[in-house]
């Protein structure tokens, strides 16, 4: 749903100059961004991390990247 206002020409206007920042510029957007308007799977994620229920995928995942059972995507 668009705000009244924000026209393509904006967005385009504001990809543009997303397109000419630094490398530490983007993460300070990014760091915004996730304060500001984080993403749906973080706020669903975020309580399931701090309670430790996804410790035992977390270190699987990790166990089977050190013995070579993945492959790069």
């Amino acid at each position: 749903m668009r705000k009244e206002g924000m026209g393509l020409n904006t967005v385009r206007d504001i990809e543009r100059a997303i397109d000419t920042l630094t490398p530490e510029e983007l993460e300070e957007l990014y760091a915004w961004l996730d304060q500001h308007h984080p993403q749906p799977i973080d706020a669903r994620l975020t309580p399931d991390l701090a309670a430790g229920r996804l410790d035992k995928t977390i270190r699987r995942a990790l166990d089977d990247e050190k013995s070579g059972r993945v492959k790069p995507l």
